[in-house]
């Protein structure tokens, strides 16, 4: 019989935001999701997932449990994929107000930058992911001001870049996880397939 592998064990950092969003949509493209509260559950996964939410509240769980540090040595060396307010954690410089960091991409980004949540919308635009126009979902959100030269960018809103990949890390400015489309996941699950080969 042919060797058929087990999925990827990909965690979620389930401290606040859409994680079980993030869980469902992992599932539906082959992964295990696994839920992260503390950072000893991070050792065993492949690959993490840092979900939408509220960043200064998820920085302040972080730094009030000691899991900053584990969380940037974990995203420095294994595949990362930072949404709305993971992107915002990952980022090099945070704007509006200023923040603290993991500082492992190379942009500046600024939050809430396209209003509150009432300014919040579902748009469609072109991408250079496989399969035509994806459809991206605004809750709050940043807004990708720079890039530095490493960073391709893989989805622009209105020239900004909202969805991105430097190295083993992508992040996006919208919620791929509130949206059926699933190329978004796929992209990253092969990161980590890619990232493994090596």
């Amino acid at each position: 019989m042919p060797h058929i592998p087990a999925p990827k064990r990909i965690g979620v950092l389930a401290i606040q935001g859409d994680y079980a969003a993030h869980a469902a949509a992992l599932e539906e493209v082959g992964a295990e999701p696994v839920a992260v509260r503390k950072p000893e559950e991070l050792e065993p996964l492949e690959a993490l997932v840092l979900p939408g939410g509220e960043s200064t509240t998820m920085l302040k769980f972080l730094e009030k449990h000691q899991f900053f540090q584990a969380l940037q040595r974990y995203c420095a060396s294994n595949p990362v994929f930072g949404t709305c307010a993971g992107a915002i954690l990952l980022a090099r410089e945070v704007l509006n107000p200023t923040q603290r960091s993991l500082g492992l991409v190379d942009v500046t980004i600024q939050r809430n930058a396209y209003g509150r949540q009432i300014d919040s919308s579902i748009l469609t635009a072109p991408t250079s992911l496989p399969g035509g126009p994806l459809e991206m979902v605004f809750i709050r959100a940043p807004r990708i001001l720079k890039v530095g030269h490493g960073v391709e960018v893989l989805a622009r809103r209105d020239g900004d870049p909202v969805l991105i990949r430097q190295g083993h890390i992508m992040a996006a400015t919208f919620h791929p996880e509130l949206s059926h489309d699933r190329r978004v996941h796929s992209a990253f699950l092969a990161l980590v397939d890619s990232a493994n080969r090596r």
